[in-house]
């Protein structure tokens, strides 16, 4: 019997030592990668933005192959309406810090700037400097007022420059992979100083790579994107519905990945503070799946949050 049992514990410990050791491997080229990578960024920067892009691009590209260490691989249905080298605001889920070098890879010939929270622009190499030098859009959640200031200056660069942007409307990660309400404020206030087409995108199994810090890494994670077909804007169109449109699909799409049915979204909420602002108009109302009023006990509060 104890014989019968160790035979059984065999492949457990083979599985760890294995997981342990291509970790460790894993987080050596990782931190190597970001120190060289920064360097090159802050020697990019000197030849202009566009310049620093393309390194921040091939870094993400980089960062996205160093994880096949660890046997772990990005599996894409891309919409094939999605081109190549066009401006598009991509609205996604949020589930793992991996998330920007593998939308940044997808998504590269995009030149995706991405909506971040202050904190991430202070002290990680090649992260850091990119974030505050490479036309993104740093927020500080605590002040919503210069947040959205700089949410829409981002709105109205990316047409100006050719760039895409990136928001992550949970407005956090999701840790254990659950797809949290979207906080519609961030979202519409970029789509309120930029014309360019909506794409919603869902990327599932990211949150396994930080599941234990990295340490170790699961081996042979299969991560998978789903980017949807583009929402094309039209004059006068209602940014809560396209937010609530993107949320319905984003679930949707999540629930196939993982074969089963999520449950709808909850209505966004406006309140007439921010309609004034971004549609001029004021009543307060819920909006659901389909840009249709809500039933106001089941809408997200008075005061709606940014996603970044």
């Amino acid at each position: 019997m104890e014989s019968a049992g160790a035979v059984c514990e065999s492949p457990n410990v083979l599985r760890t030592l294995r997981d342990w050791a291509c970790s460790l491997v894993f987080v050596v080229v990782f931190a190597l990668t970001m120190l060289g990578f920064d360097v090159a960024l802050r020697i990019a920067s000197l030849f202009g933005i566009r310049a620093e892009s393309r390194v921040a691009g091939w870094a993400q590209r980089c960062l996205l192959e160093i994880l096949r260490i660890c046997d772990i691989r990005l599996e894409v249905d891309r919409s094939p309406l999605v081109r190549e080298g066009v401006s598009y605001v991509f609205v996604a889920n949020h589930q793992s810090m991996f998330d920007m070098p593998i939308y940044g890879s997808v998504f590269a010939s995009n030149v995706p700037k991405y909506i971040s929270k202050v904190e991430l622009s202070r002290w990680i190499p090649t992260v850091s400097f990119h974030l505050r030098s490479g036309g993104h859009a740093i927020i500080d959640r605590k002040d919503r007022d210069s947040a959205v200031k700089a949410i829409e200056k981002l709105g109205q660069e990316i047409e100006r420059n050719g760039f895409s942007a990136m928001i992550f409307p949970e407005g956090t990660r999701a840790r254990k992979g659950e797809i949290k309400p979207f906080k519609p404020a961030g979202t519409v206030a970029l789509l309120s100083r930029t014309n360019v087409p909506v794409v919603p995108v869902c990327v599932d199994e990211s949150w396994r790579l930080l599941e234990k810090s990295l340490l170790p890494l699961p081996f042979g994670v299969r991560l998978k994107v789903w980017v949807g077909d583009p929402i094309e804007r039209r004059p006068g169109d209602d940014p809560y519905e396209i937010v609530s449109e993107c949320e319905r699909r984003i679930r949707d799409a999540l629930g196939r990945m993982r074969g089963e049915a999520l449950p709808p979204p909850a209505p966004l909420q406006r309140t007439a503070e921010d309609a004034e602002r971004w549609l001029g108009t004021g009543p307060a109302v819920g909006v659901n799946g389909n840009g249709t009023g809500g039933d106001a006990s089941r809408d997200r509060g008075t005061q709606p949050t940014l996603g970044a």
